[in-house]
């Protein structure tokens, strides 16, 4: 998945001033599942914008009605170079991965896995819910910790309240509430907003982050641009303030935001590299790993990358074939 436009310019704002300059960025649907699917609404990466500080990565779902879908049924597969952050609003999924972490994933709780040189992990609903709903994000790792080892954080945030709104603030920093989550990547924000009808959000943010605001529930207005619902709103650096009015009806939105990655990455299947051999080289050695194919001379002697997992677990997912054209890098 290779980015073919060019970022573009930043606004230059006078201190204080909403930013005006928002891309709107429509989902595209993607079925996620086996027989039965569950879709996902996807808005991170698109062909306009790969980004968003070092997210890269955001799938919107439900609510979902379960006893239709099959619910969620991700068997295990692996990830590199990336962090996963998973945000429920109902319902519960079970985790497991190689690192020998479990967990439940549960609303207004921050789970979040660290993939490093790389782990794999399966996500799958459990038994007991009828209704699914939530977001699941990535961020990339930047060249400095892409390569350290895994690591699975578990969070409840405190929620903020102020005149019509609601914050649970699960990475990073605002309205005075400071997640104390490691991420290994610098300078990141993650949020849920809950708006009352009729009112606003207005917020102070950085200016070295660029952001980006979800239209969880419905539409809403940011910086006086209105959202569709399930859309996302771009808001490139420099902007001090970002202002989020709900409608006529109560509102949910996820805001994200962080400091431009300022780095290339090659973003394919469930890898991120840096260029098209790395990424080949990680679908080599997961392949040869799980048992899907014959270890190749190369990797002898280089240490096992994607862990062990117990066994009584559906079986892994095999990596697709790559494309016969070089993957090219994205900014």
């Amino acid at each position: 998945m290779s980015n073919a436009e060019t970022r573009p310019d930043l606004e230059v704002l006078e201190s204080g001033q909403p930013c005006t300059a928002v891309q709107r960025l429509e989902p595209r649907l993607v079925p996620l599942g086996g027989p039965r699917t569950m879709t996902v609404y996807r808005t991170l990466p698109q062909r306009r914008r790969s980004l968003v500080g070092a997210w890269c990565f955001l799938d919107h779902y439900g609510p979902d009605d379960v006893s239709a879908s099959g619910g969620m049924l991700v068997p295990r597969h692996p990830h590199t170079g990336l962090a996963t952050v998973s945000w429920l609003f109902t319902g519960r999924v079970e985790h497991l991965d190689s690192g020998g972490n479990t967990a439940s994933i549960v609303p207004g709780a921050l789970n979040l896995m660290i993939a490093g040189r790389g782990i794999t992990h399966q996500e799958i609903s459990h038994s007991g819910t009828s209704t699914l709903h939530g977001v699941q994000l990535w961020y990339a790792l930047p060249d400095a910790t892409r390569f350290a080892g895994n690591a699975f954080a578990h969070y409840v945030p405190e929620p903020v309240t102020l005149s019509g709104v609601t914050a649970r603030v699960f990475i990073g920093e605002l309205l005075g509430s400071v997640s104390p989550v490691e991420t290994l990547t610098p300078d990141l924000l993650g949020a849920e907003l809950l708006i009352e009808p009729g009112c606003s959000a207005r917020l102070t943010v950085r200016a070295d982050f660029e952001h980006a605001v979800l239209a969880e529930s419905g539409e809403v207005t940011v910086n006086s641009v209105a959202v569709d619902h399930r859309s996302l709103a771009y808001i490139p650096a420099g902007a001090e303030t970002v202002v989020i009015t709900a409608g006529d009806a109560p509102t949910r939105v996820l805001l994200l935001g962080g400091v431009p990655l300022g780095e290339q990455i090659v973003m394919w299947w469930n890898f991120v590299g840096r260029d098209h051999d790395e990424i080949v080289e990680y679908r080599r050695r997961y392949q040869a790993e799980l048992g899907f194919d014959t270890a190749d001379p190369r990797d002898a002697g280089k240490p096992a990358l994607f862990g062990t997992f117990p066994p009584g677990h559906p079986r892994p997912l095999p990596a697709p074939p790559l494309p016969k054209s070089r993957l090219l890098p994205r900014e």
